[in-house]
């Protein structure tokens, strides 16, 4: 038998339900005692806030936190502080407020439907009940982390791994159109999948209480399945299903003897195949304790014997040094069994190339941070070009991997040229010299170790001549040719390389081609096209130039323009960033016929969510927080698939005139809660306050799309970017999980409005609410 926490209440409660962040223990419990529903201390993974939502109510009487796992919570894992209040509000909607400022900062969205009460129901699923009885609001239409037994998993939902400051944000887990299942990293890399690609209508997964995940047709037939070890077994009466921090997708069943919650089942075996398991500039290996991480480099491990692989994401490695600052030429660090890979972005480059020859090739090519060459046969050499980069360790993967980094003395590169232990060292074979028989053979003896020993001098100092004059030579080349052979049949070269003023007049064919002020279109010598961009700022000096250049140089993410180049001389300051093909935002918008469909509004949403996510990029993700300063729709282009890249950022401070006081996040999500208006109406000259309100009232065709609601959403999350005061604007993570749709906005108070203006919009917002259900 169970033993589970006395409940605080069984029973439905009615409108004006409060629950406060000061008590802890106050929850409400389902009849049958196995779930409560409040706030929670932990969540499992730190003790950074609070969370509000469902878990297990199992009195362990050994440690009651690691029994009573989380299986639901607001907001996708939103923490709030103690001065928080979760309630039932007297209009029918569920809403969790900050006491502090008195800001919603979530909210059901069930307003005027007829709710009369909120009940937890034995399975776990916290519903919002009508007068009829019927259930119009459920936790189980919103999964977060887990599923319970009797749940599923549809085609627009999602299972997403705890959130944390690291890589690790970004695992999921969903059902695909074909009915495969699959765990992701950031929606283009797939780490595991099912395997099930069927042509028949697929419906839902399902996990039930047998400890079975099944996919189901629309006949409620299943077409595929996995279970756990203790499957079926009598004893075990509590199950979950739940993606990790870590990104493993388990099985968990809960064992009442030793009172524990054990694994019976996970979908990735070697957990160091899961993409980025151990962070940036990590290595994911094993010992005999099981999967560790360590550093890539031996002299920037910060771990005295390797960190079990469950820290994930707090590697505590060193960034990679800047190859282009070595004072001396690069090496190759042999790394074998060992499969490396680019994180940030995750696309790898596939030559087919023997193992030495791919050696030789990434040694060669100046772009080339790392090689893969796989052992197997296949004769395949994956090249990365960039500086973010992560890889596992197993003596099974048929895999040599080479690591390019300054050269180091012999005495040092013999400890240190393999940080795994697989380099040898360099070493020269003592000499045996016969043993003298008279005194002859000794003076012969001498004389040839003189001969051999002047000889060998000679020779040291020939070939010393000899690596000189090549370097000054490669030198003199590179400062001419900014591209090498190879480099010109390689479309995908991304080194950032330094340019005269003459070579930019080369390329853009003398400025002739201008795009924008101080913007113009060029082409390399390996037919790659480039944008020109002159900053005109006659003050700033080389030191600060080559500063931000250097810090911009080293972002990369699917939504920023990569930088490819620049000038610095006197008279000309000049950056090069890489070519795309379908322009402006702007023009998109503001001159295209918009249909204003579901396919339309999809592409417009998804653009949205990419400018979002380069923004959250700049602030949180790179070295130091970069700020854009310059966030408008010009300054957004589009690829050929529509993809979003940022252009023109953290370039405030070199353009002339500019201050740095006026340059801020806050700044950047005030521009963005712009775009994010022009992106939902489609023009350029957007209101605010009452008249935002207004024009989408006139627009009544955009709520006759399937997404009405995250039409509403965008909206929200815009409005509140554009408070008139910068505390009270969301932070960046908030806006991208806004429009990712994984938390909810309640319609800010005030919006650059005047206080008579309030009874007005809110009646505008509840008609926008009325329609958009």
């Amino acid at each position: 038998m169970f033993d589970f926490l006395l409940p605080i209440n069984h029973f439905p409660v009615p409108l004006g339900f409060k629950i406060s962040g000061f008590d802890s223990k106050t929850s409400l419990v389902s009849k049958n005692g196995v779930f409560a529903f409040g706030f929670l201390e932990k969540d499992g993974f730190d003790s950074d806030g609070l969370l509000v939502g469902v878990r297990y109510n199992i009195d362990t009487n050994v440690d009651t936190k690691a029994g009573n796992v989380p299986v639901w919570t607001v907001g996708g894992g939103l923490k709030v502080s103690l001065n928080s209040t979760f309630m039932l509000d007297m209009d029918g909607k569920l809403i969790l407020i900050n006491d502090l400022d008195g800001l919603v900062v979530w909210s059901s969205n069930t307003s005027n439907l007829g709710i009369e009460k909120a009940s937890l129901l034995n399975n776990g699923n916290f519903v919002l009940v009508d007068s009829e009885g019927k259930i119009v609001w459920e936790s189980f239409n919103s999964p977060t982390s887990t599923l319970v037994p009797g749940q599923a998993l549809g085609f627009s939902q999602t299972l997403r791994a705890p959130s944390t400051k690291s890589t690790t944000s970004y695992y999921s887990f969903v059902i695909r159109e074909s009915g495969e299942l699959v765990l992701l990293w950031e929606h283009n890399v797939t780490y595991w999948r099912s395997g099930l690609r069927l042509s028949v209508a697929v419906k839902e997964a399902r996990f039930d209480e047998d400890g079975v995940l099944g996919v189901f047709d629309e006949g409620n037939k299943m077409v595929w399945s996995t279970s756990s070890k203790d499957f079926r077994d009598p004893n075990v009466k509590l199950r979950h299903l739940r993606i990790d921090q870590d990104g493993n997708l388990r099985m968990y069943s809960w064992d009442n003897f030793v009172q524990t919650w054990r694994v019976g089942w996970q979908a990735v075996e070697n957990q160091c195949t899961v993409f980025g398991a151990c962070g940036l500039y990590s290595v994911c290996g094993f010992n005999t304790s099981g999967p560790v991480c360590d550093c890539l480099f031996s002299d920037s491990n910060e771990w005295a014997t390797g960190a079990p692989a469950t820290d994930f994401g707090n590697s505590g490695c060193k960034k990679m040094i800047d190859l282009s600052n070595c004072k001396m030429r690069t090496s190759m660090l042999v790394m074998k069994q060992t499969v490396l890979y680019g994180l940030y972005p995750p696309h790898d480059v596939d030559l087919m190339l023997g193992q030495e020859a791919c050696r030789e090739y990434c040694s060669n090519d100046t772009t080339c941070i790392a090689a893969t060459s796989k052992n197997d046969g296949s004769g395949l050499c994956t090249v990365k070009r960039t500086s973010f980069i992560s890889g596992y360790q197993t003596p099974s993967v048929p895999s040599t991997s080479y690591l390019k980094a300054c050269f180091v003395p012999q005495a040092v590169s013999a400890r240190g040229a393999n940080p795994h232990g697989d380099a040898g060292s360099i070493s020269l074979p003592p000499s045996k010299l016969g043993a003298e028989r008279g005194s002859s053979k000794k003076f012969v003896g001498t004389i040839v170790i003189i001969i051999l020993g002047t000889l060998l001098v000679i020779m040291i100092l020939q070939m010393f001549a000899f690596w000189f004059l090549y370097k000054r030579r490669q030198t003199k080349a590179g400062k001419r040719i900014p591209f090498g052979k190879d480099d010109q049949m390689n479309p995908h070269y991304s080194a950032l390389i330094r340019l005269s003023y003459e070579e930019i007049q080369e390329l853009t064919s003398n400025f002739a081609n201008q795009l924008g002020p101080s913007v113009f279109k060029g082409q390399l010598s390996n037919k790659s096209l480039v944008i020109a961009k002159v900053i005109n700022n006659p003050v700033i000096s080389e030191k600060e130039f080559r500063v931000a250049v250097s810090s911009l140089g080293r972002t990369h993410h699917r939504n920023l323009v990569s930088l490819t180049g620049f000038c610095f001389e006197t008279k000309h300051k000049i950056i090069l960033f890489e070519y795309i093909p379908n322009g402006s935002l702007d023009n998109y918008l503001f001159n295209v016929d918009h249909d204003k469909g579901n396919t339309d509004w999809q592409h417009r949403l998804d653009i949205a969510i990419g400018i979002a996510r380069g923004i959250a990029y700049l602030h949180s993700e790179c070295q130091q927080c970069i700020i854009h300063g310059n966030l408008k729709v010009e300054n957004v282009l589009l690829d050929e698939k529509l993809l979003p890249k940022l252009t023109n950022f953290g370039l405030f401070n070199l353009m002339e005139g500019a201050a740095t006081s006026e340059s801020s996040p806050e700044k950047d999500i005030y521009m963005l809660g712009e775009i994010l208006l022009q992106i939902v109406l489609c023009k350029r000259n957007i209101a605010v306050g009452q008249q935002v309100l207004e024009q989408l009232n006139k627009e009544k065709e955009l709520y006759e799309i399937e997404d009405s609601r995250g039409v509403e959403r965008v909206v929200r999350i815009a409005l509140w970017c554009m408070q008139s005061q910068p505390f009270l604007r969301p932070s960046i993570g908030e806006v991208v999980k806004v429009l990712e749709g994984t938390l909810s906005v309640d319609s800010p108070s005030s919006v650059l409005k005047s206080r008579h203006e309030s009874t007005m919009e809110e009646e505008a917002v509840e008609k926008i609410e009325i329609e958009a259900a």
